[in-house]
């Protein structure tokens, strides 16, 4: 495998490339959780909704491991920073 190859960006919300997931598979990591801990992988906005059927794909690749028995991972809802002013308004006490 080329060095190019392993800087392909596979988790753009941090930033993971090819070669970060191949290490840590080479490291033991078996599934797409454990890769996520190890490498920071589908923890950014799209909490892996972009990447995480990538991840999924090199795992089974490198390993044999069937992607159905991967199955896919949790994923959550983003995070987004909301105003004060979308919860209410707020009354001041005149007492």
């Amino acid at each position: 495998m080329t060095e190019q190859n392993r800087e392909l960006i596979i988790c753009r919300c941090e930033d993971i490339t090819l070669g970060e997931i191949q290490d840590a598979i080479d490291a033991g990591c078996r599934s797409i959780k454990s890769v996520k801990r190890f490498t920071r992988a589908g923890m950014g906005a799209c909490q892996g909704r972009t990447c995480g059927r990538m991840i999924a794909a090199i795992i089974s690749q490198r390993t044999g491991i069937s992607k159905e028995v991967l199955g896919p991972d949790v994923t959550r809802f983003p995070c987004v920073p909301l105003p004060l002013s979308a919860f209410g308004t707020m009354k001041e006490n005149t007492q």
